[in-house]
């Protein structure tokens, strides 16, 4: 008979005796003590039966760890090294909220390749030059697959096909899309073509700011809002944003940043890929709803548009036309505009607001840009065939992008197969980052790495193209940022205008010295708080 039946009967004798004789209580009492006694060690035991093997899940998580470790590679070779990950959780404890900086600090214990556990998923980091080089050009063909995070729509089949930028492979499908974009608009012919629209919401801008002396500017709003209408008018042949508007309320800027926000954040499906379907943290659902209030923006401009080209297919204006005349659906179109205002205003977005601040930051820097401008321009605007010859703007612009990379990790890398890198082992199917902000600050390759110093660039052959690995902000190879000919064009032509025009001042008075630097990672390497200036026309 099971303890669980003793202690049983014998409640049930106890049960007899307290009916039968009640003078008896005292007594019955002590049995029932005694039986409850039984009763409590009894489940105390069955519990621990139960929970034993609960309790052994971390033991058998490290066991497992360890030997799928030593089967990860056929050649032998092991996993990079990296800090001991905790049972179940791996290294995501160690993250922090700046990752960036975190793996930088780890780069300096375990070396230029490290490998961390998120979860139950396998992270490898490339933080030095030679670790870079060989991730984005010996092992391109391999590792140019991409790791797709699950709140990301192009994580579904249904939308995966029409992506440019988080298209898992690079395969026929892509490399069509990527050639209409780079034929379309990032060729040099096209960039030429585009110039005067891009002048056009450059002034639009600076008479804007105009009326704004001595009042705060939020230098971000007003630059998304410029290069949103600068993409727009290229795309779609229309504006939309108001400069007023959105320096009111950001909504478009509110939108695209809540977008890049959802899709970055830490998502458990990442770490844990059976948890996929569940969506626990409703990232997935939320991202798919903002996807489609941005769509909505010019959702109908298509339809129109598709309507009034009917019998006039021949005739092209702008990029949609390009695309309605390469039979594209409106699924693929919403994703690639999405894709393409994303990635071609919150990054370019960022890298206007950190140029300010290092600027303002630097009044000898501002000073030795303004004499630049007084020598080379005569007239009261600036011009994309100026730029040439602002050597020192250009300095500026790349010293911008050495300390405060747009995306300080790129897009995550995937590798399909296994292959080796650096003598190590790089498992099927992990993630693969390079940290192109530790290799910008490596005091291996830079002298005063922390230090904003434009004149490293003069009289240098150093440039962001992807041949220069301590060079990254857009990346190298075949993933190399597609809108890197636009970008060099757009965002010198709005700091040279910014500068050119105006004086700029912070509020309150406060000294440039105190002005805040803090950063904020979601893909995009942001300023924690946004900079706020003033402007005052220069006479």
């Amino acid at each position: 008979m099971s303890n669980t039946s003793v202690v049983d009967h014998q409640t049930f004798i106890l049960y007899r005796k307290i009916k039968l004789n009640d003078n008896n209580t005292l007594h019955c009492k002590k049995q029932a003590l005694l039986i409850l006694q039984v009763m409590a060690e009894t489940m105390v035991r069955e519990a621990t039966y139960l929970f034993f093997p609960i309790l052994l899940l971390p033991v058998i998580f490290f066991i497992l760890k360890h030997f799928k470790s030593y089967f990860l590679s056929k050649s032998g070779l092991p996993l990079p090294p990296g800090p001991s990950p905790w049972p179940i959780l791996g290294n995501i404890p160690h993250m922090g909220k700046k990752p960036h900086i975190t793996l930088a600090n780890f780069a300096r214990s375990y070396g230029p390749l490290m490998s961390l556990r998120l979860g139950a998923q396998i992270l490898i980091i490339g933080s030095s030059k030679t670790a870079a080089e060989e991730i984005l050009k010996t092992h391109d063909r391999i590792l140019s697959a991409r790791y797709v995070p699950s709140a990301v729509p192009a994580k579904s089949s249904k939308f995966n096909h029409l992506s440019l930028g988080w298209a898992l492979e690079c395969n026929d499908r892509w490399k069509n899309l990527r050639t209409i974009c780079r034929t379309e608009l990032f060729s040099g012919k096209a960039i030429e073509s585009q110039a005067c629209l891009r002048e056009k919401k450059v002034m639009d801008m600076v008479k804007f700011l105009g009326g704004k002396e001595g009042k705060e500017v939020k230098v971000g709003e007003l630059g998304f809002a410029t290069l949103f209408n600068m993409l727009s008018i290229v795309l779609i042949s229309r504006d939309f944003i108001s400069l007023e508007k959105e320096s009111v309320d950001g909504g478009m800027k509110g939108l695209v940043g809540k977008y890049v926000e959802l899709i970055s954040a830490p998502n458990l499906p990442d770490f844990y890929p059976i948890l996929g379907a569940l969506d626990l943290q409703g990232l997935n659902k939320k991202a798919k709803e903002v996807f489609v209030r941005i769509c909505e923006t010019w959702e109908p401009i298509i339809e129109d548009r598709r309507e009034g080209r009917k019998g006039n297919a021949s005739s092209q204006k702008d990029f949609l036309d390009v695309l309605i005349n390469n039979s594209c659906t409106n699924d693929q179109i919403n994703y690639l505009l999405l894709e393409l205002f994303s990635a071609g205003t919150d990054t370019s977005t960022s890298t206007v607001e950190w140029a300010m601040a290092e600027l303002i930051k630097s009044p000898e820097c501002i000073k030795k840009i303004r004499e630049e401008l007084t020598r080379e321009i005569k007239q009261d605007f600036v011009k994309e065939s100026h730029l040439p010859q602002l050597h020192y703007l250009q300095a500026c612009f790349k010293e911008t992008l050495r300390l405060h990379p747009p995306a300080p990790f790129l897009l995550p890398c995937r590798a399909p197969e296994s292959c080796r890198v650096m003598n190590y082992a790089i498992p099927k199917n992990c993630q693969v980052l390079v940290n192109v902000w530790a290799i910008g600050r490596d005091p291996m390759i830079w002298e005063d790495p922390l230090k904003f110093k434009p004149e490293r660039f003069l009289n240098s052959t150093l440039d962001f193209k992807g041949n220069d690995f301590e060079f990254l902000p857009f990346g190298a190879g075949r993933r190399i940022c597609a809108g890197l000919p636009m970008a060099a064009k757009q965002l010198p032509l709005i700091l040279a205008s910014l500068i050119h025009s105006f004086d700029w001042s912070l509020p309150h008075g406060n000294a440039p010295n105190e002005l805040d630097m803090n950063e904020k990672v979601a893909v995009i390497l942001r300023k924690e708080h946004p900079l706020v200036l003033i402007p005052k026309i220069k006479k």
